[in-house]
Order: structure tokens, then sequence, then C-alpha cells
């Protein structure tokens, strides 16, 4: 049975309280003259407002659902009785996945959740067949965030002859983009007939993804005197040069050996500007990964590690199906998955994560 819209309502009664409170705060002029202030309450106003609508839908589909159970029992009319519970059956659907996302609102959230995200994605084992499967994570992931207004920017590439790609960087803006991208990091193994396979044997290949939370300003600074700048000639295809001018850029952070680099731009500058923020992702990951109590007591509540090492899925085209590997789930929807329909495996995700917790 869903949830009674009622306990959702004495659940969300704090974050209507807070919602109004903010709202107030978004029209004090010293608020508004406060850019960092104003980016964080406007996010969280957007946020609340958001999960308060589908809270009002819920209570919608409760009438609807309501007065469909009341005419199924009161019609003596066998269409109309069966109309009436079909509607219901539907409603209590809508009911139940609209209760899962309201769920999901009221568990405890991480401060990273909101941030943007570097995602790199990079070709393992499998030669050119691994290479077009990163090809397709990344369009899997470039779907998904279309669909839910996520803006991606591609920083660094390495296309493979056949229209994959070796590797590629990209980042996500937008609503809590690092909320559910967080999840993808790790090896993803796929199992298929490869375009290039003639006798048409199957084979295993792996895919490594990695995601990284883009740090605010405050919380990473980068002493210029530490960075090494190389410019060179971006490359393309069989070597050819896409551009004539050394615009491409790589920079090296001296004292930890992390580097970052861009070609995909043809200004040098829009270049830097990219790798810098790559770099500045790595570095606060690798910063934040020195505290290793405090990484460890995180990590113990996460679903698997996030390194980039651990298998957590497998794709299984010739059955149709996707494992994840770190709950057990195995579905045989991967026709849809594979065109960026990821909800309701990300759902599930962080519910396993909350009920470790």
């Amino acid at each position: 049975m869903p949830t009674p819209a009622f306990e959702f309502n004495r659940r969300f009664e704090p974050m209507r309280l807070r919602a109004a409170e903010v709202e107030k705060q978004l029209g004090d002029p010293k608020v508004t003259s406060d850019i960092p202030l104003l980016r964080g309450l406007t996010r969280e106003y957007r946020a609340a407002a958001a999960a308060l609508e589908q809270l009002r839908e819920y209570e919608r589909l409760e009438k609807e659902a309501r007065e469909a159970d009341e005419m199924a029992r009161a019609t003596d009319d066998v269409e109309m009785h069966e109309l009436a519970k079909k509607e219901l059956a539907d409603l209590s659907q809508r009911m139940e996945k609209l209760s899962t996302l309201l769920e999901a609102v009221l568990r405890p959230r991480s401060p990273d959740w909101d941030k943007g995200c570097i995602v790199e994605i990079r070709a393992a084992a499998g030669g050119e067949e691994a290479a077009l499967f990163a090809g397709d994570l990344f369009r899997m992931y470039s779907r998904y965030a279309e669909n839910h207004g996520l803006k991606i920017e591609v920083m660094d590439s390495r296309p493979s002859e056949l229209k994959g790609f070796k590797e590629v960087v990209f980042a996500v803006e937008g609503d809590e983009p690092y909320r559910y991208f967080r999840f993808e990091s790790g090896v993803h193994r796929v199992q298929r007939v490869p375009e290039t396979e003639a006798s048409g044997r199957i084979h295993t290949s792996t895919v490594t993804v990695a995601v990284l939370p883009e740090p605010e300003e405050v919380e990473i600074k980068i002493n210029p005197d530490e960075l090494r700048v190389d410019v060179y000639r971006a490359g393309g295809h069989g070597g050819q040069g896409v551009n004539k001018t050394e615009s491409a850029v790589r920079i090296t952070h001296v004292p930890t050996g992390l580097v970052a680099q861009c070609q995909d731009e043809r200004s040098q500058q829009r270049n830097k500007a990219k790798a810098m923020k790559v770099l500045a992702a790595r570095l606060f990951e690798a910063r934040s990964l020195q505290g290793q109590s405090k990484t460890t007591a995180t990590r113990r509540k996460q679903i698997g590690s996030g390194e980039r090492s651990e298998k957590i899925r497998t794709y299984n085209f010739p059955q149709n199906r996707l494992t994840d590997h770190r709950i057990g789930l195995s579905v045989h929807n991967l026709d849809s998955v594979i065109e960026g329909e990821l909800d309701s495996l990300f759902t599930t995700l962080e519910k396993a994560e909350a009920e470790i917790e």
C-alpha cells in the first residue's frame, strides 16, 4: 500500500517551513549582494519547491484513487466497475513511483550532492571494442543528462578509429549532478559480439569510469607557482593536425604529479580553463583521500568503494541483461538503460545505500 499523503505531509513539514524561510531570505538585499550565498539558497529553494510540488501531485493522485475505489465499490455496471478498477491500478502504480521519489528526498543529504562533477571514461581491456563501449557509455550519460535538464561539456577526448573513445572527460552541471553520477565510479564490463568480430563470438571488454565532485572555489586553492603549463598542437584521427596553432594545453601540478589536459577547443585560453577545472577536481579528490580514517568511515556507508579497480556492473547485450554487482540487482531492460533510462537504477542504488547507513 502506498504511504498515506497525510504521513508525507507530516514528514515534509520541516522542509515546507524551511522553504518559506529561504523565500524570505531571497528577498533580502544583503543576500542578493552575496553571490555564493544567493546561489546556495536559490539551489536549496528550487529543490524544496520541486519536492513540495511532487507532494501536491501525490495528494492529487491519492484523491483520484479514492474516488476510483469508491466508484468501483458503488457501481453495479460491470463495464464501469472494470474501468474504475483499471484506473485505480494505474493510479496506485503512479503513486508507488512518486512515493519512491518522495522517500529519496527525505533521506539525509550529502553536501556534495549539489555539486557539479567531472566524469572520466577510459577504455580498458578489449581494444577497439572497449573504446566503442566507452562511446556507448558517454552517449548513455549524455541522454540521461539531457532528460534531466543537466548540461554536459566535454573537457578532453581521444577518439578511436571506429568512432568510439579511448578516453573522454566531461563536466556535468545542473541540479544535483553528483548525487546520482557518483554511483558510476568503477569498472563497467560489457559482453557482446563486437562490430569487428566476423565469427559472431561474444567478447568481454571493460571500461573504467571515475566521477569526481567539482570543488567550490573556497574548498581548494591552487598555487600558480606549483603548475607547469605546456602547449602543443592538437591532433586528430590518424595523427592529422586539426589545428595549425599550438592550442592544446597540458597542466601539471608539480608537487603531486597530477596532470590535466585539453585539446577540444581551438582557443588556447578555453583549453587552459577546462584543463584547470579538471585538475582542481583531481586535486580535491586526492586531498580528500588523505584523510584516510574519514574516507574509510565514509566508504563503509557507500555502495561499493567507488574505486576505479572495482567491477560494479555487467552489460550483457545478447541477454538484454544489466547486472549491478554491488547490490546483486539484475534487470532485463538493458536496451532502455543504454538509452539513458537510469532513474530506476539510481533510485534502487540510493535506497540500498540508505539502508546500509
